[in-house]
């Protein structure tokens, strides 16, 4: 079993004197209830500044207190669906030619064909999860201060490690705060200055979010640990790195000036680090044992699981159950059975030949969906395997629950977005040409000339090393490929051979629960 020394029995964190506001129908997550929140008597003992810290990553990996569906952190969905990790990937993979869901619940069926609107509840998933885990490391840093610390004489040796745990938290946050960004556009926001109790928050603007993300990941990196020196699954100086270069990467989308000698900047930290490629092989870095097999030397930031620790529905437990069906045989991919749900698009399909990182499932399927509820229509995806690189399946022996760790940065990444930036005109295109071959011939297929590096075939690269990690989405956007109708795939706008789809699609709608809980809040342009 998987050492999750952050995880391992952080579900209960206090429930009674310790108990968090949840998303009611009123989404009322944007703060903490006054009148269940924490007690002082959690903080007598010093180890529940570590606890606390837990619960903040713990909230991206599982989807509340008791087990795979138990005490879950927001109500109004299924526990799996409304898990933290689920609900990002979803929005930002089945929307894209790399994934449809077979499903037919409520109106996730919607998110296949572009036809979603404002009372969608998996994006409302997504929107009060991303603003739990606001409300989540504001309460922390409210209770890290240093009149807090010195009022409880909380010790020398644990103030100096809550300065780390206090740049984590302020990561965490503007991890969330970005997704938010991202896929609604201008958002509600809070910081641990706002009081606690009943509060409208106000609606900011992606400029503004920008700059907060931004000076907030600048001004942590003091107190960040070095490069791989933190623990595994915890944030270092490069995380934080990485996730700046990705900010500015998108700055053209998120407020229309471009930031690529920025990103560049960012990005040459990361790339100077001490972290590094998986060797000879691209299947481990998805597998039950990317911990410890060398996928954890590339992987910047992972989100942790274990299959007798973090049980859930949802994370790479769903990313590896839901595309399995057909004839596929669940033992082959450490799990008891499939839940015949996911595959990819004919059109992402076709952008491999003879890579290695294709790792497609075609017996008794067809390459075409012609009925995207048919799991036969459209080839199976195997790419997240609960098995481990040395043989047999991961932790739990009953196959429920997945051990495979869920690479959120990698190196392999950041490869790509050197590579993309000097396409861009910033970086040489020499180097990004060594990157670029140094992740095809570990996949086992041909390199390629400087020559060949276009914006075009950046975008398809980036699609074979990096799809279904939650990328997709965000890429076609920015290489202007997601709505219009310079790129057409299957059920693109709700028609079987694809058609042009508004702009407006680019941003997901503001839930109409958060409206109807906050008036102040505008809804996003079209919905």
């Amino acid at each position: 079993m998987k050492n999750i020394k952050y995880l391992k029995s952080l579900f209960f964190i206090f429930i009674g004197s310790f108990a968090f506001y949840s998303c009611t129908n009123e989404l009322d997550t944007n703060e903490l209830d006054e009148d269940v929140f924490s007690s002082e008597q959690f903080y007598q003992d010093e180890n529940s500044y570590k606890q606390f810290l837990s619960k903040l990553y713990l909230g991206l990996a599982a989807s509340g207190q008791g087990g795979p569906n138990g005490a879950p952190d927001i109500n109004g969905i299924d526990g799996g669906f409304g898990q933290y990790l689920r609900a990002y990937w979803v929005l930002n993979e089945v929307p894209t030619d790399e994934a449809v869901i077979g499903w037919a619940d409520g109106n996730l069926p919607s998110l296949n064909t572009h036809t979603w609107g404002s009372n969608n509840e998996f994006i409302y998933a997504m929107f009060s999860r991303g603003m739990y885990q606001v409300s989540l490391c504001n309460e922390f840093l409210r209770q890290t201060t240093d009149e807090k610390l010195s009022s409880r004489n909380v010790s020398a040796t644990t103030r100096a490690q809550i300065v780390n745990f206090r740049a984590e938290a302020r990561f965490l946050r503007a991890f969330s705060y970005w997704h938010l960004m991202d896929m609604f556009g201008n958002i509600p926001f809070t910081t641990e200055n706002d009081p606690v109790g009943y509060l409208l928050p106000p609606q900011k603007d992606r400029a503004f979010m920008f700059n907060f993300i931004t000076s907030e990941l600048n001004a942590i990196q003091g107190d960040l640990k070095d490069s791989q020196a933190n623990e595994y699954g915890r944030i270092d100086k490069i995380a934080a790195k990485m996730l700046l270069a990705k900010v500015y990467l998108n700055a053209q989308v998120y407020i229309g000036q471009a930031k690529y000698t920025e990103a560049a900047q960012e990005l040459n930290t990361v790339l100077a680090s001490s972290y590094s490629l998986t060797p000879n092989s691209y299947a481990k870095i998805f597998m039950a044992d990317n911990d410890i097999n060398g996928a954890q030397n590339e992987i910047i930031f992972p989100i942790r699981y274990s299959g007798t620790s973090t049980q859930t529905y949802g994370g790479t437990t769903f990313i590896i159950h839901a595309a399995i069906g057909g004839n596929m045989n669940g033992s082959d991919y450490g799990v008891n059975g499939g839940w015949w749900g996911l595959r990819t698009r004919p059109e992402f399909y076709n952008k491999f030949s003879g890579d290695a990182r294709g790792m497609f499932h075609t017996s008794g399927q067809q390459l075409n969906i012609n009925s995207i509820g048919n799991f036969t229509d459209g080839y199976a995806v195997g790419k997240f395997k609960n098995v481990k690189s040395t043989g047999g399946a991961g932790s739990d022996a009953q196959g429920n629950f997945a051990d495979t760790d869920f690479p959120v940065f990698r190196l392999a990444d950041a490869y790509l977005m050197y590579a993309e930036l000097a396409v861009r005109g910033v970086g040489s295109l020499s180097q990004a040409t060594t990157y670029v071959n140094a992740l095809r011939t570990r996949a086992g297929v041909a390199t390629v000339n400087q020559s060949a590096l276009t914006l075009d075939f950046i975008l398809d690269e980036r699609g074979r090393e990096l799809y279904w990690e939650g990328h997709r989405r965000q890429d076609l956007i920015r290489f202007g490929k997601f709505t219009g109708s310079s790129y057409i795939w299957q059920w693109k706008g709700n028609v079987q051979t694809g058609a042009s789809i508004d702009d407006k699609f680019k941003v997901f709608p503001i839930p109409a629960t958060a409206i109807g809980s906050n008036p102040t809040l505008q809804q996003n342009t079209g919905y």
